[in-house]
Order: structure tokens, then sequence, then C-alpha cells
């Protein structure tokens, strides 16, 4: 195989935008499920939003094989269903884990408290009038702020540095997985050139083939739209309600967002006729909305704040 210049023919772009969007989509999964896994909880996730993506990849995945659309339409609907499966079934799991086996919180112990208050006793003046120890409770006090501001300072310090480090992360794994993507689509457009013995052309003009709509897979497909659309709104309300975007993978929504965009041109650079557009319409309308509602999320994630990244060495819940 030797490299050659890439033809960027309608055919090409598409497959670039393809493979584009199956490397985001294949790894779009990965940071949520382990942000579960890590933090033995899926309380951040609503599962309602689970439930309703999982039927809707389920009719996508019927759609399209019934209405025999690309075989990355295909194979990504049904990733998405085993991938669902799998964040539904760490749901279920770390909820019933939740209700059998409670974290048991003991309350506040009498006796310890008045160790507690004797020991701090024993550090107050036994000699001496109240001016001395008035003098010692106002030094304590303000020792005890300035190591009070110091932690402050310090925290926040901590905070910004994990939240420039996380971004610089974001960005990393965001090259790569973009940056597999096509280069995978490049080394089967090297192997295919090499094959053939010429690089490959653009087809002849030709009139396009009648497509046939397939009534039931289109139900299924505009079904399937419809779910992905609903599925956003329980997760963004339970945002909403916790004020706080803890517990979900910002590279979850991220992927969901560079997945989409890519399909959406990957099957618009085919062909811009209205049948072909027609067929597809139930797809395209599905990621179109879900990629607006997918940027309700991006916005509670910069006003409620990314949370602590996983591994950045907070406990987990």
């Amino acid at each position: 195989m030797h490299l050659v210049p890439i033809e960027f023919t309608s055919e090409n772009i598409s497959g670039i935008f393809g493979s584009v969007s199956i490397a985001c989509w294949v790894i779009v999964f990965v940071p949520q499920i382990y942000e579960n896994f890590y933090r033995k909880s899926a309380e951040g996730l609503s599962l309602l939003f689970v439930v309703l993506w999982l039927a809707g990849d389920v009719f996508n995945l019927l759609g399209a094989m019934m209405q025999h659309l690309l075989p990355t339409m295909i194979l990504l609907a049904a990733y998405y269903t085993v991938a669902d499966i799998i964040l539904w079934a760490q749901c279920v799991w770390y909820d019933n884990e939740k209700e059998v086996d409670p974290i048991h919180l003991s309350p506040a112990n009498p006796m310890n408290e008045n160790v507690l208050q004797d020991v701090f006793n024993e550090r107050q003046p036994l000699l001496g009038g109240g001016e001395t120890a008035s003098l010692t409770n106002v030094a304590q006090a303000a020792r005890t702020n300035a190591i009070d501001a110091l932690i402050e300072i310090e925290e926040e310090q901590e905070e910004a540095d994990a939240e420039e480090n996380n971004t610089l992360y974001n960005l990393f794994i965001v090259s790569c997985v973009v940056g597999a993507g096509f280069l995978s689509w490049y080394i089967t457009y090297c192997s295919k050139a090499s094959r053939d013995g010429k690089q490959p052309k653009e087809p002849l003009p030709h009139d396009p083939e009648p497509v046939e709509v397939n009534v039931l897979a289109q139900t299924f497909g505009y079904l399937s739209a419809a779910l992905y659309l609903g599925s956003r709104i329980p997760q963004i309300l339970l945002n909403f309600q916790r004020k706080s975007c803890e517990g979900i993978s910002f590279l979850f929504f991220l992927f969901a967002c560079i997945g989409n965009v890519t399909f959406i041109l990957s099957v618009l650079a085919i062909s811009l006729e209205p049948s072909y557009i027609l067929v597809n319409a139930s797809w395209l309308l599905g990621s179109s909305g879900t990629l607006l509602m997918d940027f309700i999320i991006f916005i509670q994630f910069f006003a409620y704040g990314v949370g602590k990244p996983v591994g950045s060495g907070s406990s987990p819940v």
C-alpha cells in the first residue's frame, strides 16, 4: 500500500465524514460508562433518558435495516443498541445496590461530642481573668479565619488547574478520535487504490435510481426521531432540578454532537436529490433535533460546571 492524494469527490467526502462519525459513536458511550463505573453510581444520569434513547435506537436499527440505508447507519444503530443496554444495566444495578446496601451514616455520638468539647476546653487558659480569655479567643478566631482563607484559595487554584487540565484532556481525546476516524478511512482508500492500480475516480454522471420508500421503515424512523428528541428532556430537567451536571460525562455529549454533525454531512454529501432526502429525512431529523437539545445540555454544563473530572482525586459517590 502506498500513499495516494485524496480526490474530494462526493463519495469520498461522505466516506470521511461517515468514518469520523463511526469513530465518535464507537467511543461516545465509553466516557459515561467509565464515569458510572468509577463513581459506582448513575445518579447524575436520568434513567428515563437512557430508556427512551434505547427505544429510539431499537426503532432506528429496525428502520435502517428495512429501508436498506447506508451500512454506516445500520452498523451505528446496532452499536447504539448494545451500548444503551450497558448504560441501562448500570443505572438499574447501581440503583438496586443503593437500595439494598445503603450508606450507613450513624447519628452524632453525644459521647464523642463531649470528648471533643473537653479537649477544646483543655486548650483554654486555666488562669487569668476574662480579659486574657477574650484575647486568646480573638487570636484563635483570627488564626482560624486565616487558615480557612488559605484553604479556600488553595481549593480555588486546584479547581482552576483541574478545569484547565480537563479542557486540554478533552481536546486531546477528541483530536485522537477524529484523527483515528479519518486515518481508518484513508487506509481503506489507499488499499482500494492499490488494488485497482489507480486512484478511485469520480463515477460518470447517470440518472439516479428510483428509491423505493418502505412505509413501515419510515414509520420506525420517525418514531425513533421522536424518541431521540424526547430522551433529552428528562436529562435536561434532572440537571435543572439538581442545578448540577455532576455524574454525567461532558465527553459523552460532546462526542454525540460531533457524531451527529458528521453523520448529517455524510448523508447529505451523497446526494441532495429530493427523493434521497425524503428517504433519509427521519434520520436527518432525529440527528438534527438531538443536536439542538444537546446544545441545551452544553449550556447547563457551562452554567452549573462540569464537576470534578473522573480520576482527579475526588472520591467516588
